[in-house]
């Protein structure tokens, strides 16, 4: 009687899923950062034009919006930096592997995702924590800037009135005979 590995075939097929999906979402993560990163970069030079002329203490203030604009764009920026992850099962593997019988390569597959799954979390992890810090500081940098904005758009500024002298043309009395 034939064993049946449906149980294995079944952890096999669902490990490997898990993986793509723990890359997938990877994936996805770096797309957003990138967005983040294109959208602060061209906000940036739109908010400080945006402050010409403002009182000085709102043009301050902008510096403290600008720090967490750059610290978000660093933190996105080391989300790049990271390893690829690793997909499991490597065709390196694939010679040894013929040999075995397809309860040993189902058993090795299982092992090779959960090994996967286990050494990619952390780099998953740190990569989450480091997209979420750089999603917060953009969110408080982008609060800072329309506060500012409609701030100061709707404090009217007072100018000193310009003194401004009228000087009459002088008629030079020249007769032409």
């Amino acid at each position: 009687m034939e064993e049946d590995l449906r149980h294995l075939e079944f952890l096999a097929i669902n490990s490997k899923e898990i993986i793509e999906k723990q890359v997938d979402s990877y994936r996805q993560q770096h797309s957003y950062a990138g967005t983040i990163i294109g959208f602060t970069v061209l906000f940036i030079p739109f908010f400080l034009n945006s402050l010409n002329g403002a009182y000085r203490i709102f043009q301050y203030i902008s510096i403290a919006s600008i720090a967490l604009f750059i610290s978000s764009i660093l933190l996105m920026l080391s989300i790049f930096r990271g390893k690829p992850l690793d997909q499991a099962l490597s065709p390196e593997k694939y010679q040894t592997l013929i040999k075995k019988s397809y309860k040993e390569v189902l058993l090795f597959e299982i092992e090779a995702n959960k090994a996967s799954y286990i050494k990619n979390s952390a780099a998953t992890i740190k990569g989450n924590k480091r997209y979420l810090q750089g999603v917060s500081l953009t969110t408080i940098a982008i609060l800072i800037a329309i506060v500012l904005l409609l701030t100061n758009s709707f404090i009217a500024i007072e100018k000193v009135p310009t003194k401004v002298q009228v000087v009459a043309p002088t008629k030079k009395a020249s007769k032409v005979n």
